[in-house]
């Protein structure tokens, strides 16, 4: 029987995070777009592999990688297999079995995600090929008038499902209820939002007979909203997420990995530092970032074969950077 709790342990080692490089085919195809580059299956395996295969940041700064379908069966032109390549980096290898967000019935504007029919024979496939962790990402949009409780309830429930399936099948479930950064919410609105949802996800949770020492939680910081007219400092975002995570998040839970949920490179790992200055936190703090473990890379990269030094040079930074914040050690110096 494999030792979830200790799996979960891994994944949130001191000064280590999990990449997300669990992009679904309409997402890469826009990062891809953004450098003119086709979103074809060898360009994106290209990409992903010269992230794997940076052997600087895939040994010091990264605990994990979450994969996508495609990714999880592809290997390299000499024919190794990404998750060999990943695993033999020390770092785990990890997939996204939800199958999106889809629009709740009945109700605007709100969402629930879906993935739950066939899910259990689906993770004994994926643990055969190499999986050790799962992610689940739910979806909670705010405004004045939602998330509606229902909305809350559902996602949370199917979080709760997915949870234990995955812990069936001896594989590590990222619980991800992400409450989003899109709109003109305050800070006060999101943190309010955030803690009614962890509040009923943990419910769910223990209800499912779901064991909490073998889970790693992916949630959003508490933030103002993007077009919010304030813009709140990295020490108010760091109080206001730790306190929120006080009054809901039990001990038990071995660790905490954000989401960057559209903040930018720099300012993720900012407002991750200040989070980790924060003393007497009982879960080990890190980063479980896409586009801000990213973005760099993907800009340096252009999809030229000569690029690939300068892709790899420019994800090993981030990743770096990501792992200072994790013990509260960054400054804007060492960006540079």
């Amino acid at each position: 029987m494999t030792d979830i709790n200790e799996i979960a342990k891994k994944m949130v080692a001191p000064g280590k995070g999990i990449l997300a490089a669990d992009e679904s085919s309409g997402t890469i195809k826009k990062r891809f777009d953004s450098i003119n580059v086709e979103s074809t299956e060898d360009n994106r395996m290209n990409y992903r592999r010269i992230l794997f295969e940076t052997e600087e940041a895939m040994k010091n700064y990264i605990s994990g990688v979450i994969l996508f379908d495609e990714t999880i069966r592809q290997s390299n032109k000499e024919g190794k297999k990404l998750v060999d390549i990943i695993s033999e980096a020390g770092s785990l290898p990890g997939i996204k079995v939800d199958m999106g967000a889809k629009e709740l019935a009945m109700m605007s504007g709100e969402t629930v995600t879906e993935g739950l029919d066939g899910l259990r024979e689906r993770l004994e496939e994926y643990s055969s090929l190499g999986a050790k962790f799962a992610k689940w990402r739910a979806v909670i949009a705010i405004s004045d008038e939602i998330p509606s409780p229902l909305c809350i309830d559902t996602n949370s429930h199917a979080l709760a499902r997915y949870s234990a399936l995955c812990q069936e099948a001896g594989i590590v479930p990222i619980v991800e209820p992400e409450v989003l950064m899109d709109g003109s919410h305050s800070i006060e609105r999101c943190y309010e939002v955030t803690k009614n949802t962890l509040t009923k996800v943990f419910d769910d949770l223990v209800k499912h007979k779901v064991d909490l020492t073998g889970i790693c939680l992916k949630p959003n910081m508490v933030i103002d909203g993007k077009d919010s007219s304030k813009k709140s400092s990295p020490e108010e975002i760091a109080n206001m997420t730790v306190n929120c995570f006080k009054e809901t998040v039990p001990s038990e839970v071995p660790g905490i990995v954000f989401l960057s949920g559209g903040q930018s490179e720099v300012e993720a790992t900012e407002n991750l530092n200040a989070i980790n200055k924060i003393e007497g936190t009982p879960w080990n703090l890190s980063f479980s970032y896409g586009r801000a473990l990213q973005a760099s890379a993907l800009q340096a990269w252009q999809g030229l074969q000569e690029n690939e030094e300068e892709c790899s040079k420019a994800f090993s930074h981030r990743a770096k950077m990501n792992s200072l914040a994790t013990k509260g050690m960054w400054t804007k110096d060492q960006e540079n």
